[in-house]
Parts: C-alpha cells; structure tokens; sequence
C-alpha cells in the first residue's frame, strides 16, 4: 500500500508539474500577439498547479513515514 502511494504521490506532481510547464509557457506568450492569454485564468491555474504539487509532495512524504515506521516496527 505505501508503495502504490508513493508511486500516486510522484505521479501526481510530475502532471503538477507538467501544468506549471504549460502555465510558464503561456505567460511567456502574453504580449507577443501569438496567443490570447488572459492573465487572470493563468494565475488560478498556476496557484491550483502548486497546490496539487504540495498535495501530492504531502501524500509521498505520509507514505515514507509510514514506511519507515513499519520498517522499524519490523527490526
């Protein structure tokens, strides 16, 4: 169970991550005239995207405690 955990976890910041990437990348459009970016909707995906990251992060470091507990448990 702590392993798929982790593995949820990890995957769950790598697609924060990946959507922080994107986010980048339309705010470094913004003002060219390449694409119509509104900052607003941009800056809730942003802070949405960190927060799934912390979440995700959380959830990892939950399931290394606990494994780490269940190993000393175990020794």
């Amino acid at each position: 169970m702590t392993i798929s955990a982790i593995a949820s976890g990890t995957l769950g910041m790598q697609r924060a991550a990946d959507r922080l990437e994107a986010d980048a990348s339309r705010f470094a459009r913004f003002g060219t005239g390449l694409a119509d970016v509104d900052l607003f909707t941009e800056m809730v995906e942003t802070m949405m995207a960190q927060t799934d990251f912390k979440a995700s992060a959380t959830v990892v470091r939950a399931a290394d405690r606990m494994a780490k507990s269940a190993i000393d448990i175990l020794a």
